[in-house]
């Protein structure tokens, strides 16, 4: 079974359900909550309809795309959102639907399965504990602290941490008092936080 065939693999013993993601507005919440914030996802999508498309995460997390009037396609037309095509998601997330506001079309792009492996991410699995351990910089950080933010900032840190670190759901983007930023992760076993620096570079995951 490829990770493109598996479906609907839901990290329901981490953080919950699948997030969703919008675009604009401003700062939201001074700590992270469980709700609607943004962020996004990467994967090859599965089918198409009227209303969206399904995709499929490097880890095989299935995602439904309910695309709106409002959803604008990047890097090509709207007409090259077709099964088989890489897509990055960015949008308003509920349980395991992303209501998007942008979809970003990656050219001849993998769905984030390289980066994924070249990570180490490690799928999500009912009962298997995530590891405690760490890739390049971490911050003195405790989860619950910061500022959750949205726009076009956000937005670039979920852009940093799906290129290099993609196969999950990033379900919210928190900015920590040193204004580096803490982009969080469902849906996988590893990692769950990623780190992006303020010139939107990926400094370490854990």
């Amino acid at each position: 079974m490829t990770a493109h065939s598996r479906k609907w693999i839901v990290a329901t013993g981490l953080t919950g359900a699948l997030m969703a993601v919008t675009l604009g507005g401003t700062t939201a919440s001074a700590a992270p909550a469980s709700g609607p914030a943004e962020g996004g996802s990467t994967g090859i999508v599965d089918s198409t309809s009227a209303s969206g498309f399904t995709m499929s995460t490097a880890t095989g997390v299935e995602v439904t795309v309910a695309e709106t009037p409002a959803t604008k396609t990047v890097g090509s037309s709207a007409a090259a959102v077709r099964a088989g095509a890489s897509v990055l998601v960015l949008g308003t997330v509920d349980s395991a639907t992303i209501t998007p506001s942008r979809v970003v079309v990656q050219r001849h792009g993998d769905g984030g399965v390289a980066a994924a492996e070249a990570a180490g991410v490690i799928p999500f699995q009912q009962g298997t504990p995530s590891p405690a351990k760490s890739v390049g910089r971490i911050p003195d950080y405790t989860e619950g602290e910061g500022t959750i933010i949205s726009g076009v900032t956000a937005d670039k840190a979920v852009k940093a941490a799906q290129t290099v670190v993609p196969g999950g759901v990033n379900d919210r983007v928190v900015q920590l008092d040193d204004g580096e930023y803490e982009v969080h992760n469902i849906s996988v076993n590893w990692p769950h936080h990623v780190f992006v620096d303020q010139d939107f570079k990926v400094v370490g995951y854990e």
